[in-house]
């Protein structure tokens, strides 16, 4: 199953995309893609419909991020051994935890504003991870029965601010636009293999990025588990689990976004994002 969120950012609808491509309303069954709709419970009510029966959105209308009223956008850092050496960094003993702000929510084909005054904005596809039953130290063999579903992220980030000036890694990461998410929430039924899910991205038409979900260093579950060590994971949480290598970050010399230019990645079973690139 395949759920979206469609219409003018912050008034978007909850949808759902049928075998055919079209995005069927879901408005008279729950108010948004998010909280109690994420649960195992709400889940299995929507599936359970007959998309047949459910109205024709008609028209090309925007889609928004795949999930709602989101808590936290929790991120996993160098999770990948290859993007960890051309970072210049360790491969980590443990998972690098950071955050992107709520704000930097935005949806998959929305436009990607470069803050004023970057000179090092970057991108990173990414494999995002929605959580549906919440739950502490949740055990790594039961993690999985917690995912909602999965969805495409693009980590974009501000590398000076990420890296050269001091402090977390935070604030080159959360500025407005910098979390596209989606086009699709995808449940744990149509994703496919999460351990070897194929991963691309472009930018104006050069592939940087082409990798594996197969070359993560800690898989989904141990992410899960991990963090819910350290918090409490709630319905609607995103959590992105890193990046293959390709990044602008890692080109000799490195290669950043100017502003104009058009990225375009994808997840295999999960969607593809397109965003131009603005300088507001």
């Amino acid at each position: 199953m395949k759920l979206l969120r469609y219409g003018p950012p912050g008034q978007e609808k909850p949808g759902l995309l049928d075998a055919a491509g079209t995005i069927r309303d879901l408005s008279a069954q729950v108010d948004d893609i998010a909280g109690d709709a994420l649960l195992p419970e709400g889940l299995a009510r929507l599936a359970a419909l007959d998309p047949e029966s459910l109205p024709r959105v008609e028209g090309a209308p925007r889609i928004g991020p795949c999930v709602g009223r989101v808590g936290k956008f929790i991120c996993i850092g160098l999770n990948y051994a290859d993007h960890a050496a051309e970072s210049g960094l360790p491969v980590p003993d443990e998972p690098v935890v950071f955050s992107k702000w709520t704000s930097a929510i935005c949806g998959p084909n929305d436009d990607v504003e470069i803050p004023r005054g970057s000179t090092k904005t970057d991108w990173e596809v990414e494999l995002g991870v929605v959580i549906g039953k919440g739950g502490r130290y949740i055990d790594e063999a039961d993690a999985l029965s917690h995912v909602a579903g999965y969805c495409v992220v693009n980590d974009v980030s501000e590398r000076e601010w990420q890296i050269e000036r001091g402090g977390t890694w935070d604030k080159g990461k959360g500025c407005d636009t910098f979390g596209p998410l989606g086009p699709w929430l995808v449940t744990p039924a149509s994703a496919g293999d999460i351990d070897n899910l194929a991963m691309w991205l472009e930018v104006d038409g050069n592939r940087y990025q082409s990798g594996s979900t197969a070359t993560m260093i800690f898989k989904v579950p141990a992410i899960i588990a991990y963090l819910s060590r350290f918090l409490s994971l709630q319905p609607g949480d995103v959590i992105s689990t890193g990046t293959p290598p390709g990044v602008g970050l890692g080109m000799k010399p490195p290669v950043y976004l100017k502003g104009g230019e058009v990225m375009r990645l994808g997840i295999e079973n999960l969607g593809e994002q397109e965003q131009k690139v603005v300088r507001p």
